[in-house]
Parts: structure tokens; sequence; C-alpha cells
């Protein structure tokens, strides 16, 4: 079994039993059990052996993964934190004054998603934790919030130069300026682009559809007393000072940061780029999430907002409220160890050659359905990146850089489609945690919109394997969004005219 399409099954019956059963732990541990099942030859032995030492030993013993519960511990804590502080009631109900509308709250939770383009567990996690009262008083679903969360964080990550994506982009490239082929890379990510321009265009037009328009109707009939009541509720009372959630925050966006370009060498000689080219991202968040935890204690004792023992008791309430995602998050890590045991990598590497040698015009399209498919069966666009880059690049480096350029920029792009559909991606878990939305939901309601926006991405790229001219398929791809956009707001309309009558 080992390299062959058996690879790729065993978190393929992992996402169906998800979605089907809408239990997420089960699906994902019977998808590892396959996995392992498979590795060993059917052997129970080998099997156990292989799924506690190689998986779950593994993946929680793995610095990096370990550096990411962490930070997810950390904001669990700041968050529980501004909670009890007050901070984030204040925060919803100055911008209650400021956002008058449900589009205003919403397009106010695209700009923040969009301006926090470091990273995208950081993304996920602040915006949701900062954008959530306010979307609660507007009664817009915590589905919506996710989405909006999830579509801003992976999607901007993979278009800005300056973030832990592109040092990752950059890192997989070998004997070529990666931060320059990532730079040169980013008119032809149609999927990034086309997803910012098609979420803009559902809150303008007010266009929902599939689960999430059920959610949202649910989100709108609840009204806005009980509401009100169930903030006041979970949020509990305090000196209700908008300062004490917007300073926290902005201390951890540059803590952040600063975490971040310490580890790539910044206060060692490096400049700012090749710092961040050069960062560790997990250990980067680690330390600037602890520093800025420590001011905000400081902060909330020196105002005397939370007693000494009320904020120690918001350490473990933090960490409770990361609890499903951390053991979501350890699942999944698992789930791709044994993927990866099986050589997914290795015949996913054959399949893009065999279609290297021909159908050239055809092979961005190929690659970015090939990216789709992969980083939605391992739930990793970063894995993605190392399987499918080094091919790209060893093809076409010799022969034809501007093809070059377009496959790598839909190896990146299907890369991020896939993420963004995947229940078991690491940043959509971190999307649902972020918005405290139910992440079967949050996949499920997603999904619609993920792939009308990839099938576009799909046919702009065939479109860019022929004119090889980034403005002609981006203007093909942005037509065929806002003519899907102007039929979904027709048939919205004609429905809603029927069910009238």
């Amino acid at each position: 079994m080992y390299a062959t399409f058996w690879a790729l099954l065993p978190p393929i019956i992992a996402i169906a039993l998800a979605l089907i059963t809408k239990e997420v732990y089960s699906s994902l541990f019977v998808g590892i059990l396959v996995g392992g099942l498979f590795f060993s030859g059917f052997n129970l032995e080998g099997t156990m052996n292989h799924v506690i030492n190689e998986g779950f030993i593994a993946v929680l013993s793995d610095s990096w993964n370990v550096g990411i519960l962490i930070f997810l511990v950390i904001l669990g804590i700041m968050v529980c934190l501004m909670n009890k502080a007050g901070g984030s009631s204040a925060f919803g109900k100055w911008a209650q004054k400021r956002f008058k509308s449900r589009i205003g709250a919403q397009i106010a939770t695209i700009l923040l998603g969009v301006v926090i383009f470091i990273d995208d567990y950081f993304n996920c996690l602040t915006v949701g934790s900062v954008m959530k009262p306010v979307t609660d008083k507007h009664n817009i679903s915590r589905e919506k919030l996710a989405y909006l969360i999830d579509a801003t964080a992976a999607p901007v990550c993979i278009i800005a130069p300056i973030s832990s994506w592109a040092a990752a982009v950059t890192g997989f490239v070998d004997g070529a300026d990666g931060l320059g082929l990532f730079i040169s890379a980013i008119p032809y990510n149609y999927y990034a682009l086309l997803t910012l321009v098609f979420m803009v265009g559902t809150v303008l037009l007010n266009v929902d559809f599939g689960s999430m328009a059920e959610y949202e109707r649910k989100a709108m009939a609840k009204a806005a007393a009980s509401v009100e009541a169930d903030l006041e509720e979970e949020l509990g009372k305090g000196k209700d000072s908008v300062i004490d959630l917007v300073l926290p925050i902005v201390v951890l966006i540059i803590a952040c940061v600063m975490g971040m370009i310490y580890t790539g060498g910044f206060f060692s000689g490096a400049n700012f780029i090749d710092a961040f080219a050069g960062s560790d991202a997990s250990v980067g968040l680690v330390i600037g999430s602890s520093i800025s935890l420590i001011l905000t204690l400081i902060f909330y004792l020196v105002r005397r907002v939370l007693s000494f023992k009320e904020c120690m008791d918001c350490i473990p309430e933090g960490f409770k409220a990361m609890v499903p995602a951390i053991l979501i998050l350890t699942f999944a890590w698992t789930l791709k160890a044994m993927t990866d045991s099986l050589g997914a990598a290795v015949y996913v590497e054959g399949v893009v050659k065999n279609y290297a040698s021909g159908f050239q015009a055809f092979l961005p399209a190929i690659i970015f359905v090939i990216a789709c498919l992969l980083a939605f069966a391992t739930g990793t666009s970063w894995g993605t990146f190392g399987i499918l880059i080094p091919i790209v690049v060893s093809i076409f480096q010799q022969t034809d850089y501007t093809m070059m350029i377009i496959s790598m920029s839909a190896c990146m792009a299907g890369a991020v489609c896939g993420d963004h559909c995947s229940p078991i991606s690491d940043t959509t878990i971190m999307a649902s945690a972020g918005a405290q939305c139910d992440h079967v939901n949050h996949v499920a309601s997603q999904m619609p919109y993920a792939i009308l926006v990839a099938a576009i991405s799909f046919v702009t790229y065939i479109v860019a394997g022929f004119v090889k001219n980034p403005v002609i398929s981006l203007a093909v791809g942005l037509i065929l969004t806002i003519a899907v956009l102007m039929v979904l707001k027709f048939n919205g309309n004609s429905r809603e005219t029927a069910g009238a009558k």
C-alpha cells in the first residue's frame, strides 16, 4: 500500500465520517486506526505501536506542535481575562454604536483579518476574540463569523510577502530566490484573491446559501435582548472599558511580530525581511504571547480591574476553553503522521511528474486540483507546498520561467483551497476555536463557498496556462466571480418572492 492511492484513504475515511456523523473525534480516530492497520499489514500489535509511538507520542513531542499548543492555551487564557475584565463586552457596545449594521460588522471583521496578515493561527484567534462580541450583538451566526475568519486567514497570509507563510514557501525553493518567486506568484494566486472578492461580495449583496443561510436565519431570529443577556452572562461584569481589550490585543500583535523576527535573527544583525524568512513561527508566537500575557496580568492588577485570584482563575478556564481545539489538532496531526508513513508524498510526486510530460497548458489547473485534493486529505497547506513546489521548480526552472511561476501559484492556491475545506486542517480548527463555533458546522457551511471559488479558480488557471498573462486571466476570474454572485443574489430574491406568495 506504500506510495499508492491507499495512502490517501485514511484521511478520506476520517473526513467522510466527520461530515456524515457530525462527530469529529471518533471520525479522526477511525482514520488514524485505518492508517495504522495499512502500515502494519493489519497486524494488531504493529498497528498499536505505530499509532501510539509514531503517531500520538511523536506529534506531541514535536517542538513545532508543542509551541502551537502552548500559543493556543495562552490565547485562551488571554481571551478569558479580557472577557472577565469586561473588555470584550465594552468593545462590543462601543463597536455597536459605530458599526450600525450587519454589513458593517462583517466588513470590520474582514478588514481586521486582512490587517493581521502575519500568521494564520494568530489571525484566527485574535480576530475571533475581538469581533465575536460585535457579531453577536448584530445577530451574525458563529458559522458566518468562522467563515469570515477562515477566509481572511490563509488567503491573506499566502499573498503577504511578510508572513510566516511566505517564509515557509521560501524555504521550499532550493537554488533560487524563494522570496522573489513568492512575490512574482502573487498576481497568479487566484483562489486567494477571488476568495477575498467573493467574501466581500456575499457580505455587500447579502448573499448566503446552503447551510450557512439557515444558520444566518436562525441567528437573525434570535432576539437582541436574548443576545444581550447571553453576553452579560458569558462575559461577566467588569469596569467595561474598551482599553481592557484594545491594549492587550495591540501588545499581543507587537510582541508576536517581535518574537517571530527575534527567532529569525533580527536582533543579531539580519534585516527585517530575512528575519521573517528565517523565523520559527511556533517559537516566536509562544514568546510573543507569553510576554503579552504577563503584561496583561500586570495591567489588570495595577488598574484593579481584576483581583489576583480572579486572574489566576482564568488560567484553567482559558485552558478548558481550548481543549476541543487541542484535541482536534492532536488527532489531525496524528492522522497526517499516518498518511506520511504510507508514502502519500511519493505517490503524489509520481502523479504530478506523469502529467508534466504532456498537457503543459493545462498543467497549472491540474496542479491546482492535485494540491486541493492533497491538502484536503492531509489537512496541511505547508506539507502540500513541501511536496509540490520542489517538483514544479525542477520541471520548469530551466525551460519556462513564466509557467513555473503560474504552476507555483497554482500549487499555493490549491493548498490553501484544500486547507480551507478540510475538517482536519489546523487553520480550519483554529477558525472554529476563534469563533467558538461547532467545528463540523463550520466545515459544512463553509465548504460550498470554498468549492464555488475553487471551480472559478480552476477555469482561471486554464486561461492562465494558455495566455500566460496575470491581468487577462485575473479579469476572467473576476468576471466569473461577479457573475456567480449576481446569479446567487437573483436566485435568493426569487426564493424570497416565492415564499412571500
